[in-house]
């Protein structure tokens, strides 16, 4: 495995001691604070949609509220790539904070489903615009040892809202409204842009004598109009599987759509090879892409067989899947230790038996009737897998890849990410409304849908011992 040369840059970079050190201290208080509202209002926004959907009469287009928003999301991260390579990070990052705060106002304000879903689109653009162009801030802010600590920091702000995000959306849709549920988000997020202009001197001072990016204007059109299309694509794959019925009918023909355009856009926005498991770079992107389609596709479902086959409350199976995310944090933080510098494929190829060994373990408790307690020691197992997965291939994407086509590569990877989990969910979906009968009945379609997705984790493994050069 191979690393550019470091740069005066980096060299200096890493004067201003650790992550939150005098140096970086603003920046990393603005990625984390960014990452958090991101995801806190992911996962607030599940608990307070049941709220949502019934004002505004859209109980039967619920899905749409979250496809609509990954299907942007897609745009804003191929995007969001090709305007860091061409201006650096800080445009994409001021569009980015304006369009996530914008949606979620729009969202808050909707008294029409159309407007709501409309705003739901710009935050996803915003929040596609904000994760690559901060991936980009990582790459020229930070030195290279640095690197994996603020991957351990970034994973770790994801976990509080896992854990908080539900039960406050709860409070705030029964106290209040579910609309503050968005409106609350708008405020964070303006404190995040006043931290990021405070240094935006140092970010764009970053910038300098880093190397035009290796893809002329051309290739940078052609990666817009084809993020178009990726995007679009996913949308129809969405829509047209969140229902599906075992015959063909209008709907399986959008989704079949739907897979030829991500099949035909995919393969040229991602690194050559990927989809051949090519030494370095391109395993990377296909471990990445691996990880989140089986662990997405799997969690997904779980509150659902927990309350319709095992009879839990949605608090209990939300309390479930907080407790895999405290696994996550473990493994983030066990990534960002400085003994793994060089090795960080091994951790890959940990990540992806962790995940094998945890989503089998939730078949079995739903196969063989167990305690549903013990799913949450299973996704703990999940969450570490993910945890040490997720964040060494972020910094191995940075490793591997030469400062001005950081753009692409962060772009590459989030799309990598965001599609799996677009494709695992769309797949695990399909599967169960095909198959469903109803409530009670449908162990073996769990079963089956969720040994597929141990059987997709598996080849992480694979991927991950791919990413050393011989």
């Amino acid at each position: 495995m191979t690393s550019p040369a470091p740069t005066a840059r980096t060299t200096a970079a890493g004067a201003g001691g650790g992550v939150f050190g005098p140096a970086h201290a603003l920046v990393s208080l603005a990625l984390v604070a960014l990452i958090t509202v991101i995801a806190f209002e992911g996962m607030a926004v599940s608990t307070a949609m049941p709220a949502a959907a019934r004002e505004l009469d859209a109980v039967r287009s619920y899905g749409l509220a979250f496809s609509v928003m990954l299907t942007t999301q897609l745009l804003g991260i191929v995007l969001a790539g090709v305007w860091c390579d061409r201006s650096g990070p800080l445009p994409s990052l001021y569009a980015g904070q304006l369009l996530f705060a914008a949606g979620c106002a729009v969202c808050g304000s909707s008294r029409a489903f159309g407007l709501f879903l409309l705003g739901r689109g710009v935050a996803g653009l915003g929040a596609g615009l904000i994760i690559v162009a901060g991936y980009v801030v990582i790459g020229r802010v930070y030195p290279d040892s640095l690197r994996p600590k603020v991957f351990s920091v970034i994973s770790a702000a994801w976990v509080l809202p896992s854990l908080l995000g539900p039960p406050i959306a709860a409070w705030v849709t029964t106290t209040w409204s579910w609309r503050w549920v968005f409106w609350l988000v708008v405020a964070p997020v303006v404190l995040a842009m006043t931290m990021v202009l405070s240094r935006r001197a140092q970010i764009a001072a970053a910038d300098d004598g880093i190397d035009a990016s290796s893809r002329d204007h051309r290739a940078h059109t052609r990666a817009a109009w084809f993020g178009l299309l990726i995007a679009a694509s996913a949308g129809a794959l969405q829509w047209g599987t969140h229902d599906l019925s075992a015959q063909w009918s209008a709907q399986t023909v959008v989704a079949v759509v739907g897979v030829g355009g991500i099949a035909v856009a995919a393969p040229l926005l991602l690194p050559a090879g990927t989809w051949l498991l090519r030494r370095g770079l391109p395993s990377v992107m296909l471990a990445r892409f691996l990880l989140t389609c089986s662990f997405f596709g799997t969690i997904t479902y779980i509150p659902l067989m927990l309350v319709n086959e095992r009879g839990q409350s949605l608090g209990t199976a939300g309390t479930i899947l907080a407790v895999g995310s405290l696994g996550w944090s473990a493994g983030s933080w066990v990534q960002g230790r400085d003994r793994w510098a060089g090795r960080r494929d091994r951790l890959v190829v940990a990540g992806g038996v962790l995940l094998t060994a945890g989503l089998l373990g939730v078949v079995a408790v739903t196969h063989f009737d167990w305690h549903p307690w013990l799913i949450a020691l299973a996704l703990v197992a999940c969450g570490t897998g993910m945890g040490l997965g997720t964040a060494s291939l972020s910094v191995l994407s940075l490793t591997l890849t030469p400062p001005a086509d950081h753009g692409a590569t962060s772009s590459s990877l989030q799309l990598a990410d965001v599609l799996g989990s677009v494709i695992g969910i769309a797949a695990a979906g399909a599967v169960f409304a095909a198959l469903h009968t109803r409530a009670g009945q449908d162990v073996p379609v769990f079963v089956g849908m969720w040994l597929g997705l141990s059987a997709v984790a598996a080849c992480v493994v694979l991927a991950g011992s791919r990413i050393r050069a011989r």
